[in-house]
């Protein structure tokens, strides 16, 4: 009997559609959901609902926060002052298909010239080269932290591969047991240096030298070098000039081109033998970690 008597009642709503429409939008303009004024008035039938409702505006609780409202506002914004999707979007960031959505029903901007399209083209091109570049340095960046602070065990495992990458070394035919490192990056010149210290080698015992292209500025690089290191351009042996080949195209030019430094450790025989033991051993210790076996 209830069921019946709730069904008439919607039944007699329906025929009073515009008593019904008034109740609707007082109480949408009371802040009422969508949902609340259908069960407050038993309308359930969403197309009388809509109609019912229809030009009254949603409550502010009842909508949902966008991230991309700002965007379409400034789309639209940008859209008038005559601009095409391919500027709106290097402008914006932002996809073309969204830039679709929210301006298409805005007039359509004058054909742009050839030398805009280029413009725009330039402008898009280096705002993707900004964007690589930034997530190129978050990755190192990122990968920089990943490292933290290194224990001394650590540093001398380092600086003894470090040693066998870039040193010199010895050959059966032609001994040289003394160590002696060269370079051009100055961060692998520091970590040398560190190396040294940590193993307890005497400052004292080191000698600098520059090697560098005749055509560069030799006095800059060598004062470069030498403020690296800590030392005097004056304590430094004789800088090495390279001879300049015309016919060939350097790309190590320019003021940051500052040469190689060659450090080298007086009376070094028995610590050359050292690294070369330390980095047969990190040889051996690999072979354990991987599983693998070496050849022959």
């Amino acid at each position: 009997m209830t069921d019946i008597r709730s069904r008439n009642s919607r039944d007699s709503k329906y025929a009073d559609f515009e008593d019904l429409r008034e109740q609707a939008i007082t109480l949408r303009r009371e802040g009422l959901s969508r949902r609340q004024i259908r069960d407050r008035l038993l309308v359930d039938n969403n197309d009388i609902l809509n109609r019912l409702l229809d030009g009254e505006p949603a409550p502010d609780w009842t909508r949902r926060p966008n991230a991309k409202d700002d965007l379409r506002a400034k789309a639209r914004e940008l859209r008038l002052q005559g601009m095409t999707y391919d500027r709106i979007q290097v402008e914006l960031g932002c996809s073309k298909s969204s830039i679709s959505l929210w301006v298409r029903d805005l007039p359509k901007p004058p054909r742009r010239t050839r030398e805009e399209a280029s413009a725009i083209a330039k402008r898009g091109w280096e705002a993707t080269l900004q964007r690589r570049e930034e997530e190129r340095r978050q990755t190192k960046q990122a990968a920089k932290d990943e490292i933290g602070t290194l224990s001394e065990r650590e540093l001398m495992i380092v600086g003894a591969a470090l040693y066998w990458a870039e040193g010199t070394k010895d050959k059966p035919h032609a001994r040289r047991e003394s160590v002696a490192f060269v370079n051009s990056d100055p961060s692998m010149i520091q970590v040398f240096l560190a190396w040294l210290d940590l193993l307890g080698v005497d400052r004292e015992l080191l000698r600098f030298h520059v090697s560098i292209h005749e055509s560069a500025d030799v006095l800059a690089a060598e004062e470069y070098w030498a403020g690296l290191v800590g030392s005097d351009t004056s304590s430094f042996g004789r800088t090495t000039l390279k001879k300049h080949n015309a016919k060939t195209v350097r790309k190590n030019v320019g003021a940051d081109y500052h040469g190689c430094l060659i450090v080298q450790v007086q009376r070094s025989a028995d610590l050359y033998r050292r690294i070369e033991g330390w980095w047969y051993g990190i040889v051996d210790a690999s072979v354990l970690v991987s599983g693998r076996s070496l050849p022959g």
